[in-house]
């Protein structure tokens, strides 16, 4: 069974994979699992992942302005 996120597979990334998880602000860990919220795709750790899956915490949400258009006064 083949372990991606470990060894030979992140030798290439960036950093070796290490960087600040979006969702927890820690710094220098591993963020190699990938989720998406709003449209986007965010990388984010290991117990992250399993605390989302498991309903205890939630993405950062992405909020897009939506474009009013100018109300016509009659």
């Amino acid at each position: 069974m083949s372990k991606p996120h470990r060894g030979r597979s992140i030798r290439e990334l960036f950093a070796r994979g290490r960087g600040e998880c979006p969702v927890c602000k820690r710094n220098n860990v591993k963020i190699l699992y990938e989720q998406e919220a709003g449209g986007k795709k965010f990388k984010i750790c290991k117990t992250c992942r399993a605390a989302i899956k498991n309903g205890t915490k939630s993405l950062p949400v992405v909020v897009q302005k939506e474009e009013s258009a100018p109300e016509a006064s009659a």
